[in-house]
């Protein structure tokens, strides 16, 4: 996929994953910036090296990046997404977690020009108390200065 696959998360120890780990949940912006090297990937590089994230993307997140590499062709890159995932510890949430539907849906009610998958990572970020990675400026600038949630824009 990309010339970052020869650096791997390390794995974690029983203690360090009983410590309270900053949460990073990482929108399909982000993960495609990563994959294709663009600007901003080596941000997301170092979340997801750094032993003491826990970096989440929902399954619709991960949809939007397979579609991606689909459209352009890249089958065999979109097929191996999981295992990509796998080896940088990037946790895949198949299911959503408890009432997180109700949240993104309350989110997209206030904040329209949010797109509806952005709004189902943000609501996660919020539940997680965590931060949300993206390069979506035009659509998360108001909400980051209106402080809803942190957010690390990658450029």
């Amino acid at each position: 996929m990309n010339s970052r696959g020869e650096s791997k998360k390390r794995s974690r120890s029983r203690s360090e994953s009983l410590a309270v780990e900053p949460v990073f949940v990482l929108d399909a912006c982000a993960v495609i910036a990563f994959l294709k090297d663009e600007p901003g990937a080596e941000v997301v590089e170092k979340l997801l090296q750094n032993s003491e994230n826990r970096c989440l993307i929902l399954a619709i997140s991960a949809c939007e990046v397979y579609y991606d590499l689909r459209r352009r062709g890249n089958t065999e890159d979109a097929e191996s997404l999981e295992s990509l995932f796998a080896e940088y510890d990037l946790q895949l949430l198949e299911r959503l977690p408890s009432d997180l539907w109700k949240a993104a849906g309350t989110l997209k009610a206030e904040w329209r020009r949010v797109s509806l998958a952005d709004c189902f990572a943000l609501a996660l970020a919020i539940q997680e108390n965590g931060t949300l990675v993206t390069s979506d400026h035009h659509e998360l600038d108001p909400i980051s200065t209106a402080g809803v949630c942190p957010i690390l824009f990658i450029r």
